[in-house]
């Protein structure tokens, strides 16, 4: 691969892996959201695929693999279930009743706003880069460049951790600043390895299954998955 391709490459990784934070910002619907996340996991193998072909490291194509497995098919298919659980299929048959509750299925209030929440994420984008400026300038290679990027994902990520009302969207928050981090690792350190990304992977895999049973046994006890209404209730 040449290196002019590698580049032009690593930057449309890069540019679709931030992209896809920012359109989690954007969506309301958590199945939207969820697919959203799918999709940026697929950004982010790409990043430790590329960094193995052009430096010719088989152990970085292995690592892409199974961040391609995990970000894109288990991690998105326990929230999927995590979501099933909360919003249960119609009811078919007389007038074709829909079972109550269907309102778990979006982000409804969030704590800051569409428009304010983008704004943010751009505010962030830019606080990212002026950060991350000192690394950047010490070493002139793409990776290196790229670095912002995954710096300001993990804001984003932080963000909607703090600002979303819903357990499962914030359980997307928490999957996004991890996924900044990894990205981070793989273009500060030129990736990491392999065994200590099946270690953070399955931590990670661990917490999400924590967190699916906890979300279905609040709402099974609670009635309901809105932070502000368990608050409430706490108070």
């Amino acid at each position: 691969m040449s290196e002019g391709t590698y580049t032009q490459l690593l930057d449309l990784a890069c540019g679709a892996f931030l992209l896809a934070a920012v359109v989690v910002l954007w969506q309301r619907k958590l199945t939207a959201i969820v697919r959203t996340f799918a999709l940026q996991g697929v950004a982010l193998a790409a990043l430790p695929f590329l960094l193995g072909l052009h430096e010719a490291r088989g152990e970085l194509i292995a690592v892409a693999a199974g961040i391609g497995v995990l970000r894109t098919g288990v991690l998105p298919y326990l929230m999927r279930r995590a979501l099933d659980s909360l919003v249960p299929a119609p009811v078919t048959g007389a007038g074709h009743r829909y079972v109550e509750n269907v309102s778990e299925a979006w982000e409804t209030q969030p704590l800051v706003n569409v428009a304010a929440s983008l704004l943010t994420a751009a505010l962030l984008t830019l606080l990212a880069y002026a950060v991350a400026r000192p690394l950047v300038l010490l070493g002139p290679a793409p990776a290196t460049r790229a670095l912002p990027v995954g710096l300001a994902v993990m804001l984003i990520g932080f963000f909607v951790l703090s600002t979303r009302r819903r357990a499962l969207a914030q359980v997307v928050g928490f999957l996004l600043l991890d996924n900044g981090i990894t990205a981070t690792a793989f273009l500060a350190a030129s990736g990491v390895p392999l065994i200590v990304e099946l270690g953070v992977s399955f931590d990670v895999v661990l917490a999400v299954l924590v967190l699916q049973i906890l979300t279905t046994r609040m709402r099974t006890a609670f009635g309901t998955t809105d932070i502000d209404d368990l608050r409430e209730l706490h108070d």
